[in-house]
């Protein structure tokens, strides 16, 4: 996105907007500069399903400077601004007239019906974590600790990457790192979410067109593999490829070439490789939904990022992280976590991970008004709490679990052949699955979910670490 002029903020240019509406929040990249319609209909560029608003209720501005204006909205637009006047602060609702605009300030909190929006400095990824400074993640946990750090040896090589993980669960921050800990690091990081985009609009978009290729191609448009030369190419949400778009990634992978939709030659590419998705890529191939070839291609290491509910330590300290940036962006001190809160995040299931996580804190700053965030202003689903084995597992007398982890099962696996990155890895995982097993009191099904990891692969590993598997009943001896 092309800097814009400041504003009063000195931030616009990097923005988005955040929609409070039906529980969830919903962001959405704002441009430098133009307008932003917002209503129920579908066809406005924010569309918000919500009752209280009306079909088309309201535009941004983005100038500088950043305003508002309703567009005759039922239920009104209404901004809630907080005034200093000496020791006191008020809390000020102001409404723009029809058709007249009304100044924004970043962090200005806005109220279209009964829906809450507002503007915030955008990050660098939706599903980022945020960490000690720009672009740093926070990795606290043991396990994310050896990722991070086989995740540095492996950057500076030429292969490809395929990063495995829940929705949420940080792959494009790390996909992020690798880049910038990369030789390609000075050149672009384009990212494409597979899953978003039709297949006639992801084989344009992947591989660009020619003028006239079809009949809105009114001018040649390189493809996003051609703006990221010599740069890094993620490929997000990769499982969701169809087989055509398939066929030609491979192509590209093996011949390092693209030709444009409606091209006659292909054209050279230099780009670096990495590609990210929640499914099980293996099981995709035995069912004929992913072609082997491809996946061998993108495969050339893979790294397991486990969710957040197995990194309990770094909970409290993103969503202080996340509490922090929100409040300075809404203009307030950073506001105190209550003991019972962080109890209350530590138990949450998280199936969203780090980004349901940074909705649920910036809700909460938002929502709060006070300096200390309460459970009650989370707002989390009771029903998505973790059990007390898995919150906070506990080990059980050895004749009361149900299957214990055999001792020879916490060596180390013998190399093989040298070992190297692929044997770090190797190493890694199986030491997270031996924790796992562990701190579950070798419950199969409980140390599979608490990795993430569908339940027939798990058991798949532990025949290939050599695990021998717990049965239910059977102390170790």
């Amino acid at each position: 996105m092309a800097a814009a002029k400041s504003t009063r903020n000195d931030v616009q240019g990097a923005l988005e907007l955040a929609v409070f509406a039906g529980g969830r929040v919903t962001r959405h990249p704002l441009p430098a500069e133009g307008r932003v319609s917002l209503g129920r209909s579908p066809e406005n560029d924010v569309p918000i399903d919500d009752s209280s608003v009306s079909r088309r209720h309201a535009i941004i501005h983005l100038g500088p400077p950043i305003a508002i204006e309703d567009l005759g909205s039922a239920n009104g637009t209404r901004l809630r601004r907080e005034r200093s006047a000496g020791p006191t602060t008020k809390l000020l609702e102001l409404q723009p007239e029809q058709g007249k605009t009304m100044e924004l300030a970043v962090g200005d909190a806005v109220n279209l019906g009964s829906t809450l929006i507002v503007i915030l400095p955008r990050e660098g990824a939706a599903s980022a974590a945020p960490g000690q400074g720009p672009g740093q993640p926070i990795v606290l946990d043991p396990a994310m600790e050896r990722l991070y750090a086989l995740a540095e040896r492996v950057a500076g090589a030429p292969i490809t990457v395929l990063l495995l993980g829940e929705t949420g669960a940080g792959k494009e921050v790390l996909a992020e790192h690798i880049h910038r800990r990369s030789p390609r690091a000075q050149g672009p990081f384009v990212r494409l979410n597979c899953a978003a985009l039709s297949e006639s609009l992801l084989e344009s978009e992947l591989f660009g067109h020619e003028r006239g290729a079809f009949t809105s191609a009114v001018q040649a448009k390189p493809g996003l593999l051609e703006t990221a030369e010599k740069g890094t190419v993620l490929l997000d949400e990769v499982g969701e490829l169809p087989p055509s778009i398939q066929v030609k990634l491979l192509r590209v992978l093996e011949e390092r070439k693209v030709m444009r939709v409606g091209g006659l030659s292909p054209r050279p590419i230099d780009v670096r490789f990495l590609s990210a998705t929640n499914r099980d890529l293996a099981a995709e191939v035995k069912r004929g939904a992913f072609r082997e070839d491809l996946f061998f291609r993108l495969n050339g290491i893979a790294l397991t990022i486990p969710p957040l509910r197995a990194r309990i330590a770094e909970i409290a300290p993103l969503a202080r992280a996340i509490a922090d940036r929100t409040a300075s962006a809404v203009g307030r001190p950073a506001p105190a976590f209550a003991p019972e809160t962080l109890a209350a995040l530590e138990a949450h299931r998280w199936p969203g991970n780090i980004r349901e996580l940074r909705n649920v804190i910036e809700r909460a700053v938002v929502l709060s008004g006070g300096d200390t965030l309460l459970p009650e202003h989370l707002l989390l689903d009771a029903a998505a709490a973790l059990p007390p084995s898995e919150a906070r597992p506990a080990a059980a007398p050895a004749e009361a679990r149900p299957a214990a982890v055999p001792a020879e099962a916490t060596a180390p696996p013998p190399a093989e052949g040298g070992g190297g990155l692929r044997g770090e890895l190797d190493a890694i995982e199986r030491r997270r699955i031996v924790d796992a097993l562990e701190q579950c009191a070798g419950n199969q099904t409980q140390a599979a979910a608490l990795l993430g990891m569908p339940r027939r692969t798990f058991v798949a590993r532990l025949s290939a670490y050599g695990i021998p598997r717990p049965r239910k009943g059977k102390a170790t001896r």
